[in-house]
């Protein structure tokens, strides 16, 4: 396996050499910004396994969402 040579973490500082802000490439970016989705689709699943419900197709819950948007609109 080849591995990866990662650069410095470099940093953005304020007059007073405090950081302030963390520099990125575009692909750790991305990399993060997908580990955070994943993690988040772990805790949602964790959430609604936990909570007992009884689970409903995608396709109804997508239709139930359309219909309450829908009925929302229409009393506006």
């Amino acid at each position: 396996m080849g591995e990866t040579i990662k650069a410095p973490t470099q940093f953005l500082t304020n007059e007073k050499g405090e950081k302030i802000a963390v520099v990125l490439s575009i692909e750790e970016y991305e990399k993060i910004l997908e580990e955070l989705e994943d993690l988040e689709a772990v805790r949602a699943y964790d959430e609604a396994k936990a909570s007992g419900e009884t689970p409903i197709p995608l396709e109804q819950s997508l239709d139930e969402n359309q219909r309450r948007r829908f009925d929302v609109e229409s009393s506006q």
